[in-house]
């Protein structure tokens, strides 16, 4: 049996956020069989610039961030909410997979959003933001592995989310409806 492999994109780019706590807890859910990534990199990728999308001119680190998701299985994406709305990392990460237009790696690419903010909204702004942008580009965004993380200032702040029973239960919810999803992509 081969290995799924999932991308995770995490939309805080500081070191110690809670939302790349949440994305390392749950790559810590993976079943058997199923190897969860995170991607690094994504500050280093220039705004998305049809004039740079070009042949020979797509920078080294756009041409690798859209063969990492061409090489995984699924996608997940785990957003805070900047001012309403998705950080413009996701945003352009999104951008960057999308292209060439209806050929890129999201193109059908099974995709699930983990949202989680200091507010009680639970970044739900933002994860209505992403998951618009990822249909629109492609992706095969599975609704029900989606998860929302409120006031995680208060909740995660002296706790680690893989010290969270309950959150490491949604976690592995999300991880496993996503992989079997792409399981699913894979051998159709």
């Amino acid at each position: 049996m081969s290995q799924t492999r999932l991308l995770v994109l995490v939309g805080s780019l500081r070191a110690a956020s809670i939302n790349r706590r949440l994305a390392e807890a749950a790559a810590s859910t993976a079943p058997e069989g199923v190897d969860v990534v995170i991607y690094e990199g994504l500050a280093d990728i220039p705004f998305y610039n049809e004039d740079l999308d070009a042949e020979g001119k797509v920078p080294a680190s756009a041409r690798a961030l859209r063969d990492a998701v061409a090489a995984s299985d699924g996608l997940l994406l785990v957003t805070p909410e900047y001012n309403g709305t998705l950080p413009a990392v996701l945003k352009n990460a999104i951008d960057w997979a999308s292209r060439p237009y209806g050929e890129g790696a999201l193109k059908g690419r099974p995709t699930a959003v983990i949202s989680a903010s200091i507010s009680q909204n639970a970044a739900k702004w933002s994860h209505g933001d992403a998951v618009k942008a990822l249909g629109v580009a492609g992706a095969a965004v599975i609704d029900e592995a989606s998860q929302h993380f409120g006031t995680i200032g208060q909740r995660f702040v002296e706790t680690h989310p893989a010290d969270d029973a309950e959150a490491l239960t949604q976690l592995a919810a999300t991880v496993r409806l996503l992989a079997e999803a792409a399981a699913v992509k894979v051998q159709a």
